[in-house]
């Protein structure tokens, strides 16, 4: 009995330092291009009249939402991350992966060890088995204690590879669990964002209107005066209408972004407590940091949860191959058995060692199909690996391309914008001088209000666009060291 754990012991030494047959994973080599547009990167993004923004080589840093020096936005994410529902799913199949490769680690890593104890009431008839020469016994009972002991050799690396996916399946839900926390973060940016700039839009549109309502009555009055045809009247009634038919969608805008704002923070729409936010408190991150190419495959956790994938794939090819080869299993037994309690661990007297070998003769072609569907399913994962690599790529090219375009868009707009409002100073002075007519002075501050909402629909595209590049870039998660709602 006190050989069969030191026997034990040496067959899972042996199983321990056995091959593991199968691939040994590889992570794919990373991007060499040294930038991620075709043509030159931009590195300066510059805007007349506001802030410049410096596109430096570098880290996105893990709380990146705080480079918009919003303290309302920085608590909003921080309820979201706290509370949100996706967040809760993405922590429960983590510490599902987790449970489970730990329950598959303790099941092949150490021998199987289960303590019995039965008692069984019997009769038995010697005639039925030949023997004649005595009687046969009265019913008895028949106490058993017995410890059994088990274990699967891994001579081949079966069943580590098979931990090897398991753990590649928790380093999967564990990117995930960044993505979705990542993603989370984003949205509420964007949203916040999106708020800011509709209610500057609601602001600029409401102005305007009263300022066609104004030049609608001049206009009615020089009617009466025969100072203007009424298609003159009808068309300002119509450019009225249009605009004053804008602000219920925009109200409409604002309410469904609140909407979507409480379900991120994990509050229902009516009882959500959210800030109001309003483009003039934003401030424009003057430097975004970008990471280069090479290293976004080792930042985005979309791209690092595909790698897991791979690598689990790749550890399957090894289980499937290990089915081809003998397996080996090891069992030990002891005990004692006695015809009353009290006799029961008075001695050893029941024991068994047994080694079983099954090696696969013939199933059909099954094992070397489901090895060569295993093959198949790594180059599948291989693909989509190499897919989330050009997308994350993709992203962010598409982003500096936008970021630029913006800069360019939100200067000729404030150009414009400040143009407009020289006009409208020009005309004011004109009209207080008696040379231009009060109808001049309300055209001019129609197109100054035009002017203004063009610019402030430019301002939060600008901003957003900056969040954008900080979510394409992988957001800083690897960086930081306590996370709010993680599990660390």
């Amino acid at each position: 009995m006190r050989a069969i754990p030191t026997l034990l012991m040496c067959a899972a030494a042996m199983s321990l330092a056995g091959c593991a047959v199968g691939p040994d994973f590889r992570t794919p080599d990373a991007p060499a291009d040294a930038r991620y547009t075709s043509g030159p990167q931009p590195e300066r993004l510059d805007a007349k009249d506001y802030p410049s923004q410096s596109l430096v080589e570098g880290d996105v840093p893990a709380q990146w939402w705080t480079l918009f020096r919003n303290p309302q936005l920085d608590e909003t994410i921080r309820v979201a991350l706290a509370n949100s529902p996706t967040l809760t799913q993405a922590q429960a199949k983590l510490r599902e992966a987790q449970e489970n490769l730990a329950a598959r680690t303790g099941a092949t890593r150490f021998p199987q060890v289960d303590a019995n104890f039965n008692a069984t009431r019997q009769q038995v008839n010697l005639q039925s088995v030949g023997i004649t020469q005595f009687p046969s016994p009265g019913p008895f009972t028949l106490y058993n204690a017995s410890v059994q002991v088990s274990y699967a050799l891994d001579l081949f690396g079966g069943q580590r590879r098979e931990l090897e996916g398991l753990q590649a399946a928790v380093d999967y839900q564990r990117y995930e669990f960044e993505a979705a926390r990542l993603s989370l973060a984003a949205n509420v940016a964007t949203a916040a964002i999106r708020e800011a700039g509709l209610r500057a839009q609601l602001a600029d549109t409401v102005a305007l209107a009263d300022a066609q309502k104004r030049q609608l009555a001049i206009m009615q009055q020089r009617l009466g005066q025969g100072g203007v045809a009424r298609v003159d009247v009808q068309r300002q009634q119509a450019e009225l209408a249009q605009t004053q038919a804008l602000i219920p969608g925009l109200s409409q805008q604002i309410d469904a972004t609140r909407h979507q704002l409480a379900v991120y923070t994990g509050q229902t729409p009516a009882a959500a407590q959210l800030p109001e936010f309003r483009l003039e408190d934003m401030q424009l991150p003057e430097t975004l940091p970008v990471s280069l190419p090479s290293e976004l495959a080792r930042r985005r956790p979309d791209i690092r949860a595909a790698e897991a994938l791979l690598h689990q794939a790749s550890a399957d090819i090894g289980v499937a191959t290990a089915n081809l080869y003998p397996q080996i299993t090891l069992t030990a037994s002891g005990g004692t058995q006695a015809m009353r309690m009290s006799d029961l661990f008075n001695s050893f007297n029941v024991w068994s060692l047994a080694a079983g070998v099954v090696q696969p003769v013939f199933h059909g072609g099954e094992l070397r199909a489901q090895k060569r569907a295993k093959e198949a399913a790594y180059e599948a994962s291989l693909g989509a690996y190499r897919q989330a690599v050009l997308q994350g790529l993709q992203n962010v090219a598409d982003t500096l391309r936008a970021l630029d375009a913006d800069a360019g868009t939100l200067q000729a707009r404030a150009d414009n914008a400040k143009q407009t409002r020289d006009t409208l100073a020009i005309v004011n002075e004109q009209y207080r001088l008696g040379g231009v007519s009060q109808f001049a002075v309300l055209d001019a501050e129609r197109q100054a209000r035009q002017a203004a909402l063009d610019l402030a629909q430019a301002r939060a595209t600008r901003l957003a666009d900056s969040a954008a590049l900080m979510q394409a870039l992988g957001g800083g998660w690897w960086g930081e060291s306590e996370t709010v709602g993680s599990l660390k």
